[in-house]
């Protein structure tokens, strides 16, 4: 965690460097330079809790396989960039909002465009006002979303398809978090594409079959379906797919201390198979 007494670039963006590919990945939660406007009120390590701590670093050969990879360098808790800008929560706001306001479900767990609460407290002890909201989308999720647009759609443009991968971790506590009581254990991978509408189900037994290949558990959709990004992006029948794969935090990294585990380079071996066999899947498919 960082804390920037300046401005900083939204998001980092890696080329290909290999023969370009019409796959592009984002990890919108991994970003840990903190802007000092936050004017949080919750201790660092509670706060970090949020991020998707190291998921760029994890999948960084897939510039290697021809792919796109965009990685938000903001926080997930200062604005969240897997979130539509409508999905406000006006009840952190000091004064009505001057657009239209469509909180999700997300926003009523308390984690909508601007999180409520990580870790289980509370962010603010403050109303925030509706112009930082407004700096904040303008600044960071705006910019974001942008550039993710221009990388499909320069890669549709040129090929006549897309692969999108939304790139995640998801706590050890996931179901708690998500007010869900479940039977079973969380996955060490969750998959999510809607429950099948954001992408050929090809893709998704591709990634799933690798991963079992290396000894892991794979789920679908539960508890994680995909939100904004994919939502947005997952049209299949024009050829363009979108998926989301969420890593279980336990399989690279402490919890408390965000520091790497022994483990993390085994994993980052894993994902540079996963992404070699969606890149030849994509070969194959065009």
């Amino acid at each position: 965690m960082h804390i920037s007494d300046s401005a900083f670039e939204p998001f980092i963006l890696a080329a290909p460097r290999a023969p370009a590919l019409p796959l592009v990945c984002d990890s919108p939660h991994s970003g840990t330079t903190y802007p000092a406007d936050f004017g949080f009120a919750v201790a660092p390590e509670v706060l970090r809790t949020g991020e998707d701590t190291h998921v760029h670093e994890l999948w960084h050969t897939v510039p290697d396989v021809g792919g796109t990879l965009i990685a938000a360098q903001f926080p997930r808790t200062y604005i969240d960039p897997n979130r539509e800008p409508d999905d406000i929560d006006v009840g952190l706001l000091d004064a009505p909002w001057p657009g239209d306001a469509r909180p999700s479900e997300k926003s009523r767990l308390g984690y909508g465009l601007i999180w409520k609460r990580a870790g289980g407290q509370l962010i603010y002890d403050r109303k925030l006002t509706v112009a930082e909201v407004q700096q904040r989308i303008a600044r960071y999720h705006a910019p974001y979303h942008a550039a993710m647009g221009k990388a499909i759609e320069a890669a549709y443009a040129q090929f006549g398809a897309v692969w999108h991968l939304n790139l995640h971790s998801m706590p050890a506590d996931s179901y708690e978090v998500l007010e869900i009581d479940s039977p079973h254990r969380l996955a060490d991978f969750v998959l999510g594409d809607r429950d099948g509408t954001t992408c050929d189900p090809e893709l998704v037994d591709v990634v799933e079959r690798t991963l079992r290949a290396h000894g892991h558990t794979v789920a679908r959709n539960d508890p994680f379906k995909g939100v904004a990004l994919i939502a947005r992006l997952g049209r299949p029948a024009e050829r363009r797919h979108s998926l989301q794969i969420e890593i279980h935090r336990g399989l690279y990294m402490n919890e408390t201390t965000f520091e790497k585990s022994k483990d993390f380079g085994t994993l980052q071996n894993t994902l540079t198979h996963v992404s070699e066999a969606v890149a030849d899947y994509i070969r194959s498919s065009l």
